[in-house]
């Protein structure tokens, strides 16, 4: 007989905010549940369970979702040499760096970016990693999927590539892109070796070319004949600047999107796009017709003075939108919940104070997120979900005087956004704030550590 599910429950919740299709909220709530799935949401749930979390003063969410990260590149936030620069300058400094990157620094620098997201209320990432210096693909990948494993977060690594140096008119340098042929039998490796595509999978593949300026068309192409071969999604960074557009319009004789549309990445609805923040209306149009998603990036686009993405518009004309934290050099950190409120205060700042609520931003970071994943079986805490669950204590100084709203208080308010509990497939990975699965002062010291000689190793400090 097989063994019996492990069961939890969440008891007294100040408020459960559900997510699902009706906006419910439960006041003094309750969620019970058994492996990984949850079985009942309400309140006074008559049920026994092997583990008991009282929720007293806690405001429960569905965990939060992050659709666009580079995660190893917690190793080189805050250089001082681009802390002032627009993107193409700032990516040409930090090629530089990172080409001297190894595996051991992508898994130390994925556990800090993934502890990060946890603590913060993140159940599943996602991972662009695009970066194979000296053409070398063995193992990056993997070392990011084994600090995933080791933390407990759902992940969708991203096999990210470049095949578009400097000699050839791209803006990587040479020796950190690949052949299309090299670039393919890694991602065929990694979709036959990782992705799941059972319910509740905790590692997914996706097939992610870097940008349009750093790939061939022919690369573009073939990525979309094989992940509707293999039946994976498509990721890619899109329209993020002007000069990604004049680039585009100068060599592709093509505005972003148009040029992927003729690639193939419009059909089927598999692709979804980081940042999007320079599309039209009519462009907008047609991400929402063709089932295509945004990873919405707002720290990262202030950050780099890259622009504001019109959410809204993308909203209104039925996109499936998530936030992305984007990567740490740009970003500087990986708080999602922070994430989430510059969500609503940009699009206030783009569009109006109407432009989008409290509520609006958590959806886009719960429901929006599992949307532009294209999963159905996380992002809300109804019955049959994914047990992927935040758990945030309102009784701190910081959220005093605000329990006139609880749930938008985790936005409007909060100095800090550690939560109390975070459950991954109903395995709990944060406990009183505190990463379970690994010490964060052993993590930080050997980053640090690992960041000190990716620096030496470029030069750019001794």
């Amino acid at each position: 007989m097989p063994a019996k599910a492990k069961t939890v429950l969440i008891k007294n919740a100040l408020r459960i905010a559900v997510m699902d299709d009706a906006g419910t909220e439960i006041s003094g709530g309750d969620i019970y549940i058994e492996g990984p799935e949850i079985k009942k949401t309400g309140k006074n749930l008559r049920v026994k369970a092997d583990t008991v979390l009282d929720a007293k003063n806690c405001v429960v969410i569905p965990g939060m979702v992050n659709t666009h990260h580079h995660l190893y590149q917690t190793l080189t936030r805050n250089l001082p040499a681009v802390q002032d620069s627009k993107l193409f300058d700032w990516l040409a400094y930090l090629y530089e760096v990172w080409r001297h990157i190894t595996p051991e620094g992508v898994n130390i620098s994925a556990q800090v970016g993934l502890g990060e997201l946890l603590l913060t209320g993140c159940t599943t990432s996602s991972d662009h990693f695009y970066l194979f210096p000296g053409g070398a693909s063995a193992d990056l990948i993997d070392a990011e999927i084994e600090a995933a494993r080791l933390l407990g977060i759902r992940f969708h690594p991203c096999r990210g590539s470049m095949s578009r140096g400097k000699s050839k008119g791209g803006l990587p340098p040479d020796d950190v892109v690949q052949t299309e042929d090299e670039i393919m039998k890694d991602c065929e490796r990694l979709v036959n070796k990782y992705h799941d595509r059972r319910r509740f999978a905790m590692t997914r593949i996706a097939l992610a070319p870097c940008s349009p300026f750093s790939v061939t068309g022919e690369l573009l192409k073939i990525t979309a004949q094989m992940a509707k071969k293999w039946d994976v999604r498509m990721h890619t960074h899109l329209a993020e600047t002007t000069d990604e557009n004049d680039y585009c319009k100068s060599v592709c004789k093509m505005r972003p999107l148009e040029y992927m549309n003729s690639a193939g990445w419009l059909e089927g609805g598999r692709s979804w796009f980081a940042h999007c923040v320079h599309l039209t209306e009519a462009e907008s149009r047609l991400l929402g017709k063709t089932g295509t998603g945004v990873a919405h990036c707002p720290s990262s686009n202030m950050r780099l003075g890259s622009g504001i993405a019109p959410v809204r518009m993308y909203l209104n004309h039925g996109v499936a939108v998530g936030i992305g934290v984007d990567g740490s050099a740009s970003n500087d950190c990986n708080d999602i919940m922070g994430e989430t409120r510059n969500a609503m205060l940009s699009a206030r700042v783009k569009t109006g104070v109407a432009a989008m609520s409290a509520r609006d931003a958590l959806r886009l970071a719960t429901r929006g997120g599992a949307a532009v994943l294209g999963r159905d079986d996380i992002g809300s805490l109804e019955p049959g979900k994914a047990a992927d669950i935040a758990v945030f204590d309102m009784d701190r100084i910081d959220y005093a005087g605000a329990m006139s709203d609880p749930v938008a208080a985790l936005l409007f308010c909060g100095t800090g956004h550690r939560a109390k509990y975070v459950l991954v497939n109903g395995e709990l990975a944060v406990k009183d704030a505190r990463l379970l699965r690994r010490g964060e002062r052993e993590i930080t010291a050997q980053a640090n550590k690992t960041a000190a000689a990716l620096y030496r190793k470029a030069a750019i400090i001794r």
